[in-house]
């Protein structure tokens, strides 16, 4: 016999399929339908959630369809699978995980929707393009052609993409024809791919400290050795980077255009030129990653631009205004480059996503993109000015107040460690980027970041106030 079904209300969720579907896997996730349990009728279900039988049929059978539920015709549907050990990662996060580059990564990923993430690294789903995106979706479907959704892509990739993201970084002063553009799974995969290209195990590779953590995972990974280089208010110190050079025979320099994850800062002109002359001097090679582009109003320099992609190669996406479900990113380079980095990137994924780069294209030029990332802009600055107000009121210091982008970096008082409050808070649902996983040589202990979309619920700073407390107190 099937569970009795009281009245309840169902979750809040993107369509009444979406709800029905979360409940029934909440339902299964908590034992309460444990493995050959038959799931309330079709009439049941329907009634009691206030939704329409076909609803409910639609959510069973979508269900059914990725493996969670089995349907016996005459019979009914039923919970699938053997018994399995409860899972309670399901539940609640980690805590038990080693504070690494991944950290931040794999809590992100991996904790249920009850924790609220000032630390994450991509917009909220409400600061998204999402109508554009449906229609773009729809417009693949039903007018697209075959090839679009159901083919590999061409080497470098989608042709009227690369022309658009030529385009768009001529007008950063980054002058390059479409040929010098591959297509990517991701910004991530593109630079996979250059240090495949570019380094050997052992090589030196110096970053800036701090810097997107997962540059430091993705060259872990590469067993590079890896030397931070001090990173700043207006930027990189040149005199130090100077001295790694020379130091340290490195073969790259990896960086970030644009406001910098996780400072905000802005590299200016001047030091984009000492940079070039010191990486020409030494014979470094220069990786300028330019996820961040369309958060600025007005373009900062470009390192590749300055050097007409001599001796720096780039990447780039656009999972920050568009959308992180949309996997597809660029490289950058040389012609004589590009030849190689196409062998790598057929040899290791066959290609990139060629639907996801028509989806893209139809995104970028549907009209509506130039206005939402103005829109972006302006809920940033707004989310910028607050959050900037409620560090303070905690007793954090800003590094500095950005200009745009979506990060603030701040340390926290009295020389409290930040991953011991971030470990503390995650306890309580809370997920915050401690300092030293942004950094190689682990001098920023004490900083945190903060996702400015993602840190206007007061709950944040209850809860960083309670365990900076905590933490001072030694508990």
């Amino acid at each position: 016999m099937p569970l009795p079904v009281p009245p309840m209300p169902l979750r809040a969720a993107a369509t009444r399929v979406d709800a029905v579907m979360g409940e029934i896997r909440a339902r299964i996730a908590s034992r309460r339908l444990a493995p050959g349990a038959r799931l309330p009728s079709v009439r049941d279900f329907a009634e009691s959630a206030g939704v329409s039988k076909s609803t409910v049929v639609d959510a069973y059978e979508r269900l059914v369809a990725e493996g969670a539920v089995t349907s016996r015709r005459g019979s009914g549907f039923f919970v699938a699978g053997a018994t399995r050990p409860l899972s309670l990662q399901s539940l609640h996060p980690d805590l038990d995980r080693a504070i690494d580059p991944l950290w931040v990564t794999r809590q992100s990923l991996s904790c249920g929707p009850q924790v609220l993430k000032p630390g994450w690294g991509i917009l909220p789903e409400s600061y998204s393009p999402d109508v554009s995106v449906q229609r773009a979706l729809r417009s693949l479907a039903r007018e697209g052609a075959a090839g679009d959704r159901l083919s590999y892509a061409s080497p470098l990739g989608h042709p009227p993409l690369r022309a658009l993201i030529a385009l768009r970084l001529g007008e950063r002063g980054v002058a390059l024809d479409p040929g010098q553009i591959m297509l990517t799974d991701s910004a991530t995969q593109g630079l996979d791919l250059l240090l495949r290209l570019l380094i050997e195990p052992g090589d030196t590779v110096l970053v800036d400290d701090p810097c997107y953590f997962n540059f430091l995972a993705m060259l872990l990974s590469h067993r590079a050795t890896v030397v931070g280089v001090p990173f700043g208010p207006a930027g990189v110190d040149v005199d130090a980077l100077e001295r790694a050079m020379a130091a340290g025979r490195p073969r790259i320099y990896l960086t970030t255009a644009g406001p910098q994850n996780p400072t905000g800062a802005v590299t200016s002109a001047a030091t984009a030129h000492r940079v070039l002359t010191l990486a020409e001097r030494h014979d470094v090679i220069v990786i300028e990653d330019d996820t961040f582009a369309d958060f600025e109003t007005e373009p900062s320099p470009r390192l590749a631009g300055l050097d007409g992609l001599a001796r720096v190669v780039g990447t780039g996406c656009y999972s920050k205004t568009v959308s992180a479900a949309i996997r597809c990113g660029y490289v950058i380079a040389r012609p004589d480059w590009i030849e190689a980095l196409v062998d790598l990137k057929l040899s290791t994924s066959h290609g990139n996503g060629h639907m996801a780069s028509v989806l893209l294209h139809t995104v970028l030029t549907g009209g509506t993109y130039k206005r939402h990332v103005e829109a972006l802009r302006t809920k940033l600055a707004r989310d910028r000015g607050e959050t900037l107000g409620r560090l303070r009121a905690f007793g954090l210091t800003p590094l500095i107040e950005p200009r745009a982008g979506m990060f603030v970096w701040a340390e926290l008082p009295d020389g409290l460690d930040a991953a011991a409050v971030a470990r503390r808070a995650l306890a309580e649902d809370v997920l915050f980027a401690p300092g030293n996983v942004f950094s190689a040589s682990h001098r920023v202990a004490g900083f945190l970041r903060f996702n400015v979309a993602g840190s206007a619920d007061p709950r944040i700073f209850d809860v960083l106030d309670r365990t900076m407390r905590a933490c001072r107190a030694g508990k």
